[in-house]
């Protein structure tokens, strides 16, 4: 059974100010509830090809994984995948103006689990629904507060 979450929200902040620090993995562990670290494999700044390490703790464990960066539309879409573990994931950023100040995010995780998370998939389904809209709001609150 696939897993596909979509998450979206307004920001109150340019487009290109969501999408310059959302884009950067390197932020990754300030608003992502779940992300205790990342480690860059290429050599900053981000583009096609890049591989950035990640440490998370998800449903109690703890996950180590690669996302490799397969397309990038600077301020538009990030698109990275990972094919290690029981469940290789696709991850997808877009960002769309609202106008000048307000900016669409919308946050998009897929993927086909196997073996032991294929059968907690549903469960799996809510839980990363749940972390993306929380991660999501803790972005919004950072870049409304001006705090990066």
């Amino acid at each position: 059974m696939p897993v596909d979450v979509r998450t979206e929200i307004v920001i109150a902040r340019p487009r290109e100010t969501v999408a310059a620090y959302a884009g950067d993995p390197s932020n990754a562990p300030e608003w992502y509830a779940n992300i205790l670290d990342i480690e860059w494999e290429t050599r900053p700044p981000l583009h096609e090809g890049s591989r950035i390490g990640f440490v998370a703790r998800f449903l109690g464990r703890t996950l180590r994984y690669t996302y490799e960066v397969v397309e990038l539309a600077p301020g538009e879409r990030l698109v990275m995948r990972t094919a290690q573990g029981p469940f290789p994931m696709e991850t997808t950023y877009t960002w769309e103006s609202v106008d000048e100040d307000h900016t669409r995010m919308v946050l998009r995780n897929r993927g086909e689990p196997s073996g032991f998370a294929k059968a907690g998939a549903r469960v799996l389904r809510a839980a990363m629904a749940r972390a993306n809209r929380h991660d999501l709001r803790r972005l919004k609150d950072l870049l409304e507060t001006g705090r990066p």
